[in-house]
């Protein structure tokens, strides 16, 4: 396999992703044409440079995490009661997705050198606490999912791992007290989204009608009722699924479910050709980061989970994510490439 195989599965996702955005708004797709080439080539980029060399800069990785993450609550703008944003002209930089790759290798080098809990612990909270109190719940949930999956893939003792997750089970209770009410509201609502159709279940509803709407193929681009009318909220981000099944049916979601299982299959293959234990865990945690977000994002559009606000790997719009994954297939490519070569 080569690097540039592991940028097949891609094609599908980004092909789908234009056709949509194209169809609610040119300049959306514009800029989302803008950013995947942007993204080709800090994959290029990142997938030439040594993977083995970023355990070396773990401390200056972390210290450039928590500069990105204070950014937004010095220069940011809020929207929507969230500071996430750092506006750049038309354009807006969201700093808690570009730090995604850096978590992952300063986890995986943390694990590959060291099996102490409380330390790989110590190395979560900052970071997690600095995007949950933006508040960002759905980014503050990838991350930890991050980090608790490359845990229980470490050589990390079982019984310590398991003693940690039932004290932060008996945690829940102040854990969930602490979030926004509109949080509580979108964690809840799913449940019985009919319970308060205008309110906390509005969005799983809209989606839901949009997805039916659909068919096998759909109302055609630029004709669907729900995402054309607006109906169907964040329909560019968050309900990018919706607005495809409704547009283009049933066939294009399945075409991009497959697109997605494509990708994990070459994932998994590099994973099991790394060359050490801090290469398979980088791989792992982009396993990891990419598969949530697609089970959670599409789950959440045909309301089997609670609407958080991640967006759908590689196809919402949004250039700050899609940059941030590029980056993460790029440390793939780059284990690939020098696990092969034995550097």
């Amino acid at each position: 396999m080569t690097g540039r195989r592991l940028l097949w599965p891609l094609l599908p996702l980004f092909g789908l992703s234009l056709l949509v955005l194209g169809s609610l708004s040119w300049q959306l797709a514009l800029n989302q044409g803008v950013f995947i080439i942007l993204g080709l080539g800090l994959f290029v980029l990142v997938s030439n440079y040594p993977y083995s060399q970023h355990r070396f800069f773990s401390r200056q990785y972390l210290g450039l995490i928590i500069f990105l993450l204070l950014l937004p609550y010095i220069f940011g703008v809020t929207t929507r009661g969230a500071v996430r944003w750092i506006p750049l002209g038309s354009f807006s930089l969201q700093p808690s997705e570009l730090v995604k790759p850096l978590l992952i290798i300063i986890f995986a080098a943390y694990l590959s050198a060291s099996q102490k809990l409380g330390g790989y612990l110590l190395l979560l909270l900052l970071p997690f606490g600095l995007i949950f109190k933006q508040p960002d719940l759905g980014t503050s949930l990838v991350v930890g999912v991050i980090w608790l999956g490359l845990l229980f893939n470490s050589r990390v003792d079982r019984r310590q791992i398991f003693g940690f997750l039932g004290v932060v089970l008996i945690s829940f209770p102040l854990i969930f007290r602490l979030l926004q009410p509109y949080q509580k509201e979108r964690l809840t609502g799913f449940v019985n989204p009919y319970a308060d159709p205008a309110g906390s279940g509005y969005q799983v509803i809209q989606a839901l009608i949009a997805v039916g709407g659909g068919g096998w193929l759909g109302q055609g681009l630029g004709r669907g009722s729900q995402s054309q009318l607006q109906f169907l909220p964040e329909r560019q981000t968050d309900f990018i699924f919706s607005a495809i099944t409704e547009e283009l049916g049933v066939a294009a979601g399945a075409v991009l479910l497959l697109s997605y299982l494509w990708l994990l299959r070459r994932l998994l293959v590099v994973a099991g050709l790394a060359a050490d234990e801090f290469g398979r865990l980088v791989v792992t945690g982009v396993i990891i980061m990419l598969w949530f977000q697609a089970v959670v994002t599409i789950g959440m559009n045909l309301g089997m989970m609670p609407v958080t606000g991640i967006t759908l790997p590689l196809v919402s719009a949004g250039g700050s994510s899609l940059l941030s994954i590029m980056i993460s297939l790029g440390l793939v490519g780059s284990v690939w490439k020098f696990s092969q070569s034995g550097l």
